[in-house]
């Protein structure tokens, strides 16, 4: 592992979390130059190890894991037995963050919850990442990615008008709990520089989830009704949506009624802009069947790939639905630098997708590719002033 150029350099952050949601706070906050030692149970370690097939390439890492826990140390503990827990005491006398996903109140019964340990480390930032958060009737639930789309309300905004509700295509709900988590870490960062004093950030996934219906959450705020689903249509835009073309698909985003008009006139239609029911964008949208038959007319009549150069030449907004072989292969995604190639500790090299953060100073780093389990237990338990033979005996006694 190099040594970090990133902005966090110097933070030590102590990662009890698994599956996804924490792991991607934890990746995050790895990238951006903290190290980050991922405590893991002995012989299983994270879940998402077993999460395969698909393995990485000529090893036996599971493409799960590999992709939300680089720039991170494995060790194993075994957090039940009082002798590891502690050596987690040791490693929090040294950390500023402790992130862990545990139900509510698990790790209380081993001494980690936050009330046991604020006292003793006064300036640890202590991010809790559960389904529903530390209060309220639902806290000792477990969360799971598609309950919580079910319940926040995306589930009941995807899908085709007739269709059954659909969950997104990725775990959107664990992902924005993870970026959330950073989000408030990096903001009792800033409160512990100014004052010395850590806190405990409180994520719920299902507050995760509500905060970002944005649009479609105000839509109901403002008028009391449920927004219907509309398959790959916009609710307050049209067209916006998915149009047919003559072999295959593209989108087609037209934000403001200059361009509607831009549109109309290079493409023969010029008859609708004298019409009421297609002259403004919220006439559109309470005609929305009608424009989208018109439309869809016209878009059957050339292929995708020439809609989108005509389109991008009149600064129309659209784009093809791509296959991730073409998303990977996408000349601005390459020139994004979006896809970095590790060394494994297998020994093989593991592609992985990039953080999207681009600073100027401090860009993020990629020290290490996803440790296989307990791959520095020894490094860091020597870190921490243990010799050999006190690290065999561990060893001996399954704590590590």
């Amino acid at each position: 592992m190099t040594e970090p150029t990133g902005p966090l350099k110097g933070l030590r952050v102590v990662d009890l979390t698994r599956v996804l949601a924490g792991p991607t706070c934890t990746q995050m906050l790895g990238d951006l130059g903290a190290e980050v030692i991922k405590i893991e149970r002995p012989e299983a370690g994270d879940d998402t190890r077993g999460f395969a097939p698909p393995f990485m390439p000529n090893t036996r890492e599971s493409a799960y894991f590999v992709g939300v826990n680089r720039n991170k140390k494995s060790i194993t503990l075994d957090i039940a037995k009082p002798e590891a827990q502690a050596i987690v005491h040791k490693l929090l006398e040294n950390a500023d963050i402790l992130v862990e996903n545990f139900k509510v109140g698990a790790l209380a019964k081993y001494g980690l919850g936050y009330d046991q340990l604020k006292e003793k480390y006064p300036g640890l930032i202590y991010c809790s990442i559960t389904g529903f958060g530390q209060t309220g009737p639902y806290a000792p639930r477990p969360g799971y990615d598609a309950l919580i789309q079910a319940m926040g309300g995306v589930m009941s905004l995807t899908g085709e008008i007739e269709g059954e509700p659909q969950k997104v295509g990725i775990p959107v709900a664990d992902l924005f709990a993870g970026l959330y988590g950073t989000i408030g870490i990096l903001a009792a960062l800033r409160h512990k520089q100014e004052t010395g004093q850590g806190q405990q950030i409180d994520i719920g996934m299902l507050d995760t989830h509500v905060a970002w219906l944005a649009n479609q959450g105000m839509n109901y705020l403002a008028t009391g009704q449920n927004p219907p689903r509309l398959g790959n249509q916009h609710p307050n835009i049209v067209p916006y949506q998915v149009f047919p073309t003559a072999d295959g698909y593209m989108v087609l985003s037209i934000g403001n009624d200059p361009t509607f008009e831009r549109f109309c006139k290079n493409f023969g239609l010029e008859r609708l802009l004298a019409d009421e029911r297609y002259a403004t964008n919220a006439a559109r949208v309470q005609n929305r069947a009608l424009v989208t038959e018109t439309l869809t007319a016209v878009t059957k009549t050339m292929p995708t790939d020439e809609w989108i150069s005509k389109l991008e030449a009149l600064k129309i907004g659209c784009g093809p639905i791509n296959t991730l072989d073409r998303v990977f292969a996408d000349p601005h995604v390459q020139a994004r630098e979006m896809l970095v190639k590790m060394d494994h500790a297998s020994g093989q090299e593991v592609t992985v997708i990039a953080n999207p953060v681009k600073l100027s100073a401090t860009p993020p780093d990629y020290r290490s590719a996803a440790p296989v389990l307990g791959q520095h237990t020894e490094e860091v338990l020597a870190s921490l002033g243990m010799s050999a033979a006190e690290i065999e005996k561990l060893k001996a006694d399954k704590i590590v």
